[in-house]
Parts: structure tokens; sequence; C-alpha cells
């Protein structure tokens, strides 16, 4: 393996996804105490990423699935998302009284955090696309595999900043207003600049 590409690699990795690192701290957070909620996440984290994969190497080979026009919609999934936790807050806010609430599991679900990430990285496939085209399928495919390790280490660092004492207690006071925050802000980004509905 060439040191240089690996070096790429990670380096387009960074720049592409440093955003998710704050949404995987707030799933993380939301998540907090609940069974499963990790592999949830981590399953989450890898199907999203894998899909836009997926995508990025068929486009590199010439197969497009979707237009490049559809991509800007994309934004319609974390914005819809950002809705539902936005309700979901302010519904549980309502009946914080109601013992009922408080035993409803809570967390992200796998869906939800594979939906994120892949409409969070639709603006990713086009920076993928001529790079994976042009570095063959030796290149691509370390391209590939250093990003699927990066996931990892994403995750990794989306947990420990969710688990820091002082970030951890801010996310769990505000992370149920920062997360549909955050959802309907990125969601209504990639449809701003992706000039969706002629915005």
């Amino acid at each position: 393996m060439n040191p240089g590409i690996i070096g790429q690699a990670a380096g387009l990795f960074a720049v592409t996804n440093i955003d998710d690192i704050v949404i995987l701290a707030l799933f993380f957070a939301r998540g907090a105490g609940q069974r499963g909620s990790t592999v949830r996440i981590v399953g989450g984290q890898y199907l999203g990423f894998a899909a836009i994969l997926v995508v990025a190497v068929a486009a590199a080979f010439g197969a497009t699935f979707l237009p490049e026009s559809a991509i800007p919609y994309l934004g319609l999934l974390p914005l819809a998302l950002g809705l539902k936790a936005a309700w979901q807050a302010w519904k549980n806010h309502r009946d914080e009284d109601d013992e009922e609430a408080e035993v409803k599991p809570g967390g992200p679900g796998l869906p939800a955090v594979a939906a994120v990430t892949f409409a969070n990285g639709g603006d990713n496939i086009g920076v993928y696309v001529p790079v994976f085209a042009t570095a063959g399928i030796g290149g691509m495919s370390v391209y590939v595999v250093i990003f699927l390790i990066l996931v990892a280490l994403w995750c990794l660092a989306g947990r420990f900043f969710a688990t820091r004492p002082v970030i951890a207690k801010a996310l769990s006071r505000w992370g149920h207003i920062l997360l549909p925050v955050v959802l309907i802000a990125i969601g209504a980004l990639i449809l701003i600049e992706g000039g969706a509905f002629g915005l």
C-alpha cells in the first residue's frame, strides 16, 4: 500500500465528514443508558456510509443511481427526522410528569442514523466520484478500506465527546433540543445549497 494514497484518503475523509462527529456525539448522548444504542448508532453510521460508498463507486464506473438534480432533495431526510425529534421532545416535555413518558425506550434507531448519515454525505458523493474515477480499482479499494476504518474512529470520537463529563452534562441537558435543531439545520442547508425547490 502506498502511504501517500493512505494519507490522501484519510485527509479526504476527515475534510468531508468533520460534521459527523457532532451528529454522532448527539446520537450517543441521546442513546446514553439505553440498551443496544451503541450498536444501533455504529451500525447505522456504517450502513449510511456504505450506501454513500456504493453510490460513489458505481458513479465512478459510470453507473448513476441518482440524477445529480435529486441529490439536494436528500436534505428532506434529516429535515423530517429533525422535525420528528422536535415533536418527540415537545411531547416528552409536555408529558414529563406522566410515568409512561419515562419508561418509553429512547435513543436513535439504526435506520434513522443511517438515513442522516446518507443524507448528510450526499454532497460527499460529488467529491468522491472524481477521486475514485481517477484512482483506478486498486486506489479506489484503498480509499474504501481507509474510509471504513475511519468510520470506526469517528464513532469512537463521537462517543468520547458524548461521555466527557462537561459535554455529557450539557448534552443531557440540551441534547433533546440540539439534535432536532442540528438535523433541521443540516436538512435545510442541503436543500438550500443544492437549490432544491428553487431555493
